[in-house]
């Protein structure tokens, strides 16, 4: 008998979610939504997770802006690590509430206008990559050429 992931999909950032078998593209943006950098998980996990390594290649920013799958104490710290205030939407379930700007969050538009573009490309869109590191370098390759040609 097989055990669970011992056929790749893990190391290949697939996983399993309500949709199916999914890959979470993260991405990290400027202001221009010109894309910085790019991590891949499988669609079961938290955006929390994926956070930490994305903030590490963050540049120097006044405000971070992100949705309710990044609001953790872990990643609020680190954002104010480097020096940017965290404006991240409260989940519903939190005690104690967060200080979150709704004028500030429109701003937040830019992440998802560079995936729209990025989404375009039907490879990106559809995932037609059986490995991790191939859909990744066209992830990259499409937002090279989207954004900085």
């Amino acid at each position: 008998m097989r055990r669970r992931g011992e056929r790749g999909e893990r190391a290949q950032a697939i996983g399993r979610s309500r949709g199916g078998r999914t890959t979470k593209i993260h991405a990290l943006t400027d202001a221009a939504c010109r894309p910085i950098a790019f991590l891949l998980t499988g669609g079961q996990v938290a955006d929390c997770t994926a956070a930490a390594l994305l903030l590490e290649k963050m540049p120097e920013a006044s405000i971070l802006h992100g949705d309710k799958g990044y609001d953790s104490n872990a990643v609020r710290r680190q954002a104010e690590d480097k020096g940017a205030m965290p404006n991240i939407p409260p989940k519903s379930n939190r005690r104690w509430k967060n200080c979150f700007s709704p004028h500030l969050y429109r701003n937040r538009n830019a992440i998802e206008r560079m995936f729209c573009r990025l989404k375009d490309y039907r490879r990106i869109a559809t995932r037609y990559d059986r490995l991790a590191g191939n859909f990744l370098a066209a992830v990259c390759l499409a937002a090279t050429v989207s954004y900085w040609i």
